[in-house]
């Protein structure tokens, strides 16, 4: 299809103007995507310095407020969202007189820990054992039955290693269940896998549905620092398929989804799903036919999904706590430099770059100019 039937279908959809609930990197790359579609953002954030401003306006304003979610609403086409903390209730009905994709249904389960896991089990994806917990009985009733180690999270709000404590001894119940906050929990059985994987899908309003390939993720200190795609175990991406299938089409979903999963003796075990657009994703800017966010558009407009097949090799390097230099990156063969302009701190993603290559081989030559990156 080309770029004027695409603009063709965009204006028989009479869809113009995109409102994004958040204006975070994910909201300003979506943004950057809309652009060449004739798509202009407007955004709704708390803070007139987030990276989405730099790119489209901001609508001042929290997630939780109804009246500025309204005000949105009443200055787009169509409402969509870069993260999870939108408080559902805030929408109130919204959604019943304006398009919000993905679901509010799927945005309400991705908040919830104990949710999440119940709709794994329901739809038959492997996932840890789990019970939930909202008092120091409760902790000690489900410990007994789970065993140790353990891992204790809060069921909302939980991110990047915040939220959830690693239980290896009776003596460590008291002080997790305290240092969470005695708020409500879960309990998950503690998974010794090999590696950690995400598949990311998409599904349009018309029920076509493209998945890109399954994605090796390397974590330190519960923040995702680099990715790799393909993954080198190229079997894991028919289950990975099937599973993240069963979400989409349970929650008749249109837009982008994530699931990450632990790999143990060959076997996925489903973690977390994410109702959006994902940071184990951005190596498909560069390294992708159609990138993850020009589908989320495609696919909540109900265009024909792009081809999400990758260009060789490509890894995705998070930049945390601080940005290096410019030109130390791009002499790197293959590399891309993405700036989100955001103040620098520690533990914050500030940027990522992306390096594309037409061997596996060569890719984990050229991740190891990275410092702090140690590719397996």
């Amino acid at each position: 299809m080309n770029a004027n039937t695409t603009k063709q279908i965009i204006a028989a959809l009479n869809v113009k103007r995109v409102g994004i609930v958040g204006a975070g990197q994910l909201g300003r790359m979506l943004a950057l995507a809309g652009y060449p579609l004739g798509l202009q953002c407007v955004f709704l954030d708390k803070s007139a310095d987030a990276p989405g401003g730099q790119v489209s306006k901001i609508l001042i304003g929290a997630f939780s407020d109804p009246e500025k979610l309204a005000q949105l609403a009443a200055q787009v086409d169509l409402l969509t969202y870069d993260v999870e903390n939108v408080p559902v209730e805030a929408l109130g009905d919204i959604p019943k007189h304006k398009t919000f994709l993905p679901p509010v249904t799927a945005l309400a389960i991705g908040q919830d820990r104990l949710s999440e896991k119940g709709l794994f089990r329901a739809l038959k994806i492997p996932t840890a054992k789990f019970r939930a917990v909202s008092s120091m009985p409760d902790l000690e009733q489900a410990i007994q039955e789970i065993g140790y180690p353990a891992v204790l999270k809060t069921r909302r709000l939980g991110y990047d290693g915040r939220g959830q404590r690693v239980i290896c001894s009776s003596a460590e119940l008291g002080s997790a269940f305290n240092a969470l906050g005695g708020i409500a929990m879960i309990l998950e059985e503690f998974i010794e896998f090999e590696c950690e994987v995400s598949v990311i899908g998409v599904r349009n309003r018309r029920g076509d549905m493209a998945f890109y390939p399954i994605v090796e993720n390397v974590h330190r200190d519960g923040i995702l620092r680099y990715s790799i795609a393909p993954c080198a175990d190229r079997k894991l991406q028919k289950p990975a398929e099937n599973y993240a299938r069963r979400v989409l089409r349970h929650f008749d979903y249109a837009g982008v989804l994530t699931i990450e999963f632990f790999v143990k003796k060959g076997r996925l075990i489903a973690n977390e799903t994410a109702p959006r657009v994902h940071n184990s994703g951005h190596w498909t800017i560069e390294g992708a036919v159609t990138s993850q966010f020009e589908n989320h558009l495609r696919a909540i407009l109900g265009l024909p999904l792009g081809d999400t097949s990758a260009r060789g090799y490509a890894a995705m390097v998070n930049f945390i706590g601080s940005m290096p230099p410019v030109a130390s990156v791009l002499e790197i063969p293959g590399a891309h430099y993405h700036d989100y302009g955001k103040q620098p701190r520690p533990g914050r993603k500030l940027g990522h770059a992306t390096l594309v290559c037409a061997t596996r081989r060569e890719l984990l030559s050229r991740l190891k100019n990275f410092p702090d990156i140690a590719p397996r």
